[in-house]
């Protein structure tokens, strides 16, 4: 287009046409018909005019300079005069080019509409005198309120859409303003200065005002308050000054609902304190109804039925808590927390007194309730140890039921810690329950001392023992513990192996190992036990204390009988030990006289009656050896003299039963030959014998077989015949079975057959029967006669009396067939 010489321009389009000679562009609107000369060029277009229709509008940068008239006005070489840098906002307007220089920033765009209950923020980027003649500055800030439509200025930005804010009932909308300024209401507002909105609406903040959130309402109730703090000093909406950092409460009965101002902080919601007539509470720090003031370090009973909110500085001590109701057997322990007067008697602070049942109590705000007691039920094995805190003496309480005084309090009775496990052991031993915790030291100390046993118990404050023999049940006193008795134990014996509080008086056995030496030195380890009792008069306390007068009886007598041992193998050989020793311990033990078994220690009456050696040992293993090599010699000597006796006593008897053996052979020989003779004479008479009765025998032999063979003939033939009737009775019987089964079977499946076919039937008589009625009788009339009818219509269409329909694979003669049409035409009258 641009080297064609001539240029056809449509209506409402443009061209830009350039004159190389003069180097000014000029425009050419159509529609016209335009020869190109040489020394022009089109530089633009055709290109459609710019078309702003209503209610839009579009943005030109670099403007046509115009007059008044609006004529674009050139400069002297006919050069069209711009405003570069500029931007110019056209609206709508009748179709229009741009101009060499022009540019169309953007798109034609729709004018902004400006809803209701929102605005645009407009700013002023350069000094202009809007339409209603107020000058603007840059930089100045105002709002386009809707509903309206907003035409663009080069000289103004919008900043951003400003929406209404909803308040809805029981909201504020919390107001900051960013300069000083007029709210809506026309009061002056400073720079960050908050306030409240609260009247329900659509709220569009002003220009200088800025949304910081917003604020719901509290709902009041009977049953919540609401707790305020002043941030700083203030005239709320009930008309009341309130100072910086004061605190109070507004309730149902002031408002239903309270929004907190902008100076007001929530501390929190107060719940209602109920109190019912078995309740009530201190309340610390309370309000003076007068002055409205704390009264600090104060305290308050309130007794119930009430209902209260706590107001701010007042706190419940130890919450809500139950009046104290007591049984006949339940008492309250109370102290004087300050100077009080019950009735005519006046409590001085410290003072302790008991309160009784049956009754209930409400302690006054002077008085502390220590604790809550109860009558202690005790059986007569039960007690517990009780301490006057005044004169500090302590007692045991046994075999009834007792209520502590004011002036008492339960003592704990601490036990060494043997003491605690032993005791625990026999609890568990006797299959009593105890916790885990321990015992109740509050309790008497109880043990049950076993049968034939003793128990020594020593008191602290009297300094004086005494011994119980058991089976009892033995009861601490408060001063009173129990000797830990430390035996030896083990093999051979330790010391303090093992510990009890009862010693067993026996008669009982402990087993040691003693280590002896020889006068030849052979060192032997001996392993004895001992049989020994207590010789003791149960009714005499001083026997009683004699047997702890030695505190490991058990070491004591080992290494007594020990040394006693050891002194006696001493001068005696090994082998005179080995085989001696029995006698040679009993008399190191016993002493010379083998019929006293009796060896008594005075210093706690312990008697040793008898001693068992359950083995000697070698220590030494070269000792050992020897001995066993000894042992095994003789042994063995002893076996090969069994042997040899043995031997020789077997050859004596052997030669003994070999002669009996040749006197018998003889004396059979000649009773052999005697019985021999014997034979002979018996041989010839039973030949005599057999001779005549052979024939005779024979006879009567075959007689009896055929007999015998003619009666096992008629058996078997009656054997036979009754098989074949009862092998012919099971045949028919098994034919009839079968033939009644078959016919049964051919019965019952004719009759299923029979149930079948009558069901199908019915079924199919049903089917055909909704079948028709479903389609109805005239419609099935219709469908009979719809066949023929629709044949008969559609040769009476062809002009057809009839016709046949064959594949071609079956021929048929055609030759006849014709005549057949014509109804039989003779070919004479054709």
């Amino acid at each position: 287009m641009a080297d064609a010489s001539v240029i056809r321009i449509k209506p409402n389009y443009f061209i830009h046409v350039l004159d190389n000679n003069t180097n000014v562009t000029r425009v050419e609107l159509g529609p016209r018909t335009l020869t190109r000369q040489d020394h022009e060029k089109v530089v633009l277009g055709p290109d459609p005019m710019i078309m702003v229709p209503p209610r839009h509008y579009c943005i030109i940068a670099n403007p046509v300079v115009r007059d008044d008239d609006g004529t674009p006005i050139s400069d002297d070489h006919g050069q069209y005069k711009l405003r570069h840098g500029d931007e110019e906002i056209r609206f709508e307007q009748d179709p229009f080019p741009l101009y060499p220089g022009e540019k169309l920033l953007g798109k034609v765009a729709p004018l902004q509409v400006v809803a209701t209950n929102s605005a645009l923020r407009l700013r002023a980027i350069r000094d202009f005198e809007d339409a209603d003649k107020v000058k603007r500055v840059a930089g100045d800030e105002w709002l386009c309120e809707g509903p309206g439509t907003y035409k663009p200025r080069v000289e103004v930005q919008v900043v951003e859409i400003t929406k209404a804010t909803i308040i809805k009932p029981n909201q504020a909308l919390r107001l900051r303003a960013r300069k000083a300024c007029l709210d809506r209401q026309g009061r002056e507002r400073k720079a960050g200065e908050e306030w409240l909105v609260r009247q329900s609406g659509a709220y569009l903040p002003g220009v200088d005002e800025e949304v910081v959130e917003t604020v719901n309402s509290y709902v009041l109730t009977d049953k919540k308050a609401l707790q305020l703090k002043a941030v700083k000093t203030f005239t709320d909406e009930f008309g009341k000054e309130r100072k910086a950092g004061e605190e109070w409460p507004i309730t149902a009965n002031e408002a239903e609902t309270h929004i907190p101002d902008v100076y007001e902080q929530v501390v929190g919601e107060v719940k209602i304190t109920t109190l019912n007539n078995r309740q009530y509470c201190v309340v610390l720090d309370p309000i003076d109804e007068k002055t409205g003031k704390p009264q600090l370090g104060k305290k308050q009973l309130r007794k119930g039925e009430v209902n209260f909110f706590l107001r701010p500085g007042e706190a419940l001590e130890n919450n809500i808590q139950s009046v104290y109701v007591l049984a006949e057997e339940e008492a309250l322990l109370l102290r004087a927390k300050e100077s009080f007067k019950s009735g005519d008697k006046v409590h001085e602070p410290g003072d302790r007194w008991m309160v009784y049942g049956p009754t209930d109590f409400v302690p006054p705000v002077q008085v502390e309730v220590v604790e809550k007691r109860k009558a202690i039920p005790l059986d007569e094995n039960e007690g517990i140890y009780v301490r006057d805190i005044q004169s500090g003496k302590v007692r045991m309480v046994c075999g009834q039921s007792y209520m502590l005084k004011s002036n008492e309090e339960l003592w704990s009775k601490d036990l060494p810690r043997a003491v605690e496990e032993l005791l625990q052991k026999d609890r568990a031993d006797s299959g009593d329950s105890f916790d885990n915790e321990g015992r109740d030291k509050t309790r008497v100390v109880t043990y049950r001392a076993p049968h034939n046993s003793a128990v020594q118990i020593y008191d602290y404050k009297e300094k004086k023992s005494r011994v119980v023999f058991g089976p009892e049940l033995i009861m601490l006193g408060p001063d009173e513990h129990f000797t830990v008795i430390s035996l030896s134990g083990d093999k051979p014996k330790k010391p303090h192996v093992v510990k009890t509080l009862g010693l067993s008086l026996g008669p009982d056995f402990m087993t040691d190992i003693v280590t002896v030496e020889t006068s030849d030195h052979a060192r032997l380890s001996l392993k004895l036990s001992y049989n020994w009792h207590f010789e003791v008069n149960k009714d005499s306390p001083e026997d009683g204390a004699k047997i702890f007068q030695v505190p490991d009886f058990v070491g004591d007598s080992c290494k007594a009988i020990a040394s006693r041992v050891r002194g006696a193998v001493a001068s005696v050989s090994f082998d005179s030990f080995h085989k001696h020793s029995a006698r040679i311990i009993r008399q190191a033990v016993f002493g010379a006289d083998a019929r006293q078994n009796r060896f008594a220690f005075t210093s706690n009456n312990l008697v040793i009656t008898n001693i068992d050696i359950q083995s000697v040992e070698p220590v030494d293993q070269r000792t050992r050896d020897s001995l066993q090599k000894s042992v095994q010699l003789a042994i063995e000597i002893t076996t090969k003299s069994q042997e040899a006796a043995a031997r020789h006593e077997a050859e004596r008897l052997e030669q003994e039963a070999r002669g009996r053996l040749e006197r018998q052979k003889i004396n059979d020989e000649a009773e052999a030959e005697k019985s021999r003779q014997e034979l002979l004479s018996l041989q010839a008479q039973s030949a005599a014998v057999e001779s005549t009765g052979q024939a005779k025998a024979e006879a009567k032999a075959r007689a009896e077989a055929a007999q015998i063979e003619g009666e096992a003939s008629v058996r078997q033939a009656q054997l036979r015949a009754e098989a074949s009737k009862i092998k012919s009775e099971a045949e028919l019987i098994q034919l009839k079975q079968k033939q009644e089964a078959e016919i049964d079977h051919q019965r019952k499946v004719d009759e299923l057959d029979l149930a079948r076919a009558r069901e199908l039937a019915g079924i199919d008589s049903a089917k055909f029967k909704a079948t028709v009625t479903s389609i109805g009788a005239e419609t099935i009339k219709a469908i009979a006669q719809a066949g023929p009818e629709m044949q008969a219509k559609m040769l009476q269409g062809l002009g057809l009396k009839g016709f046949m329909i064959t594949d071609g694979n079956s021929p048929i003669n055609l030759f006849n067939t014709a005549q057949g049409f014509l109804g039989g035409v003779n070919p004479s009258d054709i």
